[in-house]
């Protein structure tokens, strides 16, 4: 590994409305995305330099944990997530990932309402940029930021597996 200790435990994972990528940081998720070709890439890229650390491919416990919760939560059976968690960006990535975190299942809110949320009215690309940068979708649920006039706007793992997620949601409340 040239000298680096660190590794991020990399697993794909078939999810119904599309395949993730799990990944084990020390025994932390630091790694819950969308496994399409630009964006995998581009995210594992940046979480491993933010962690210093470089990925292989591999199951753990934790990523057995991570796989048996979300396939609760695509039961319905599953409305939070309890797992331990490491989020890799800035400060301001990071508040807005934690304001994403008490977004209530079923429910859907503005950018503009998460950027008051965070007491930055004036934020919203900043805040849509942050939802964009997380790399721990359907854990920490970016899928429940909608546009202003309740519209599907984007999303990583595209709108179809937005409005899948949005569906079973309210479905299962």
């Amino acid at each position: 590994m040239g000298g680096n200790e660190r590794e991020i435990k990399v697993w794909r994972y078939a999810s119904p409305c599309g395949g993730l990528l799990i990944g084990d940081y020390e025994g932390k998720v630091c790694l819950c995305d969308w496994d399409l070709p630009l964006r995998a890439v581009q995210v594992v890229e940046r979480v491993s330099r933010i962690l210093d650390a470089e990925c292989v491919e591999g199951k753990s416990p934790l990523i057995e944990r991570v796989i048996a919760q979300l396939e609760e939560y695509f039961e319905g059976k599953r409305s939070e997530f309890d797992l331990p968690m490491v989020m890799a960006g800035s400060d301001f990535q990071q508040r807005v990932w934690r304001e994403l975190q008490q977004i209530p299942y079923g429910e859907a809110i503005s950018y503009l309402q998460l950027a008051n949320r965070i007491g930055r009215p004036r934020a919203v690309r900043a805040v849509a940029s942050a939802c964009r940068a997380n790399a721990m979708s359907i854990i920490i649920p970016c899928h429940r930021v909608v546009g202003g006039n309740g519209s599907l706007t984007g999303y990583a793992g595209g709108l179809d597996a937005k409005q899948f997620l949005l569906d079973l949601e309210r479905e299962n409340q």
